[in-house]
């Protein structure tokens, strides 16, 4: 399964690039597919590529959502555990 995570521009590089955010990690990412992305946008970004500029809201709220799956997945029993 692939997922496009949202993340936010913390610094505009050479050459079509960008430092990300993602829950604390940096990340360079390629912004050759999305034009006009400035520092603090968030963008969603899947295998290293930003695809498309989000706003901050939707952003948030998309991080709370993955934040609180984590949350239930890790207290989910699991095969492993029993």
């Amino acid at each position: 399964m692939c997922l496009a995570l949202p993340c936010r521009v913390v610094e505009l590089l050479p050459g079509e690039q960008a430092m990300v955010d993602i829950a604390g990690v940096g990340k360079q990412i390629s912004l050759a597919l999305v034009d006009d992305v400035a520092v603090g946008d968030y963008v969603i970004v899947h295998v290293g590529y930003a695809l498309t500029r989000l706003d901050r809201d939707e952003a948030e709220k998309t991080l709370a959502l993955f934040a609180e799956l984590g949350l239930a997945a890790a207290q989910e029993p699991t095969a492993w555990s029993v």
